[in-house]
């Protein structure tokens, strides 16, 4: 519908912009469910105002850009998730500890006064800081139209600008500081997504310590639940310590069998998919119950779930891309059921519609994407 009238969408947000009177519309609060079962809101802006945070967005960027330290990795210019997941398995090679933080609410409770004090910093333009501070302070409407205010603090997760904004807190509030006080540690970060490495299990609790402590100075803080320091376990590690496991971007971290280039076995520590996105993923094999789907070939079942497939394949396949046989299991397993609802003559015999399926793996491999890979069925 905005394309519909392009031209005069544009005209009349530029002019608007250019002039002053641009005010941001409510932003419209959603809610979308959590691994603990909790609600994440999120808020979604109109069109127009995506456009409108668009342009200050590229506006500022490059200067901000200019301030980021390298170790932060999320919603920056040619930076990925899968750079940060390498770069923290190299650190977990040189550093035997490491602090996995939660940040409670990061995107609801950004004390606005301290975003732009840290705004005020690098922008000079009054314009800019006028929409910025629109944009903090628009108000938040949910479905049934009640609207309310925040107060003092939190931005959209949802917003285009949002993400500069919270790159630009946490430069100040945890990234620049960690810097100067512990000039010889690493860490990773990815929006508020933090790995800290540290050389040994005193100096981890410390600086724990130490970072609960300035979050508080900056508004914010830890969720104790999932908060944790972690042993990074491996061959001529000899500390005794009970956690050995983090999550990090749907990857988990811990102690695996590892082949040098010799082949000779050894216990390493490095990543994989991890259990809770292996359950994201059979969640929805679950909830789509494509195994009724009697009424339609298996082409049509292959058309909806490839794109999908094509996507976890690139994301969790680029380490260790065997261990997403369990969920391709289970979609085969589904498919089997698939087969015997939908052919009469496999008679409710699970091994004839297999022993079908595992034929046509062979006849036509690219039926589906992750057959091409290798994973045929057992």
């Amino acid at each position: 519908m905005y394309e519909e009238r392009l031209e005069d969408n544009l005209y009349i947000l530029w002019n608007r912009m250019s002039s002053g009177s641009y005010f941001p519309p409510p932003v419209l609060e959603v809610e979308i469910s959590k691994d603990d079962g909790r609600k994440r809101k999120l808020g979604i802006p109109t069109v127009n105002d995506r456009v409108a945070q668009q342009v200050l967005k590229s506006y500022l960027e490059p200067r901000f850009e200019a301030e980021f330290l390298p170790q932060s990795y999320g919603y920056r210019p040619l930076k990925s998730a899968h750079q940060a997941v390498e770069q923290v398995r190299k650190n977990v090679r040189r550093y035997h500890w490491v602090i996995d933080m939660d940040i409670s609410s990061f995107f609801d409770r950004m004390s606005h006064e301290l975003l732009l004090k840290a705004i005020e910093r690098h922008v000079q333009e009054k314009w800019a800081k006028m929409y910025i501070t629109r944009w903090i302070e628009a108000p938040i409407e949910d479905r049934k139209g009640n609207k309310r205010y925040r107060e003092g603090e939190g931005t959209p997760q949802g917003g285009v600008i949002s993400p500069l904004l919270a790159n630009l807190f946490l430069h100040y509030a945890f990234e620049k500081w960690l810097e100067l006080t512990y000039p010889n540690l690493c860490f990773v970060r990815y929006a508020d997504d933090i790995i800290v490495h540290c050389n040994s299990q005193a100096e981890a609790e410390n600086v724990l310590t130490a970072i609960k402590k300035r979050l508080g100075e900056c508004k914010l803080e830890l969720n104790e639940k999932k908060t944790k320091i972690v042993y990074c376990k491996k061959d001529h590690r000899k500390d005794k310590f009970k956690t050995v496991q983090f999550d990090f971007l749907g990857f988990s971290f811990q102690p695996r069998p590892t082949s040098n280039h010799g082949g000779e076995m050894f216990l390493g520590y490095d990543c994989a998919i991890s259990r809770k996105s292996e359950n994201k993923i059979t969640e929805i094999f679950r909830k789509s119950e494509f195994h009724r789907w009697t009424g339609c070939d298996i082409t049509y079942i292959a058309n909806v779930f490839n794109p999908k497939i094509v996507g976890w394949i690139n994301y969790y396949g680029k380490f260790r891309l065997h261990k997403l046989m369990r969920i391709f299991r289970i979609f085969h397993w589904r498919l089997i059921k698939w087969a015997v609802k939908r052919y009469k003559r496999f008679r409710e015999s699970m091994h004839k519609a297999g022993r079908w399926l595992r034929n046509l793996a062979v006849s036509y491999p690219g039926l589906f994407v992750h057959w091409q890979y290798g994973f045929h069925f057992a």
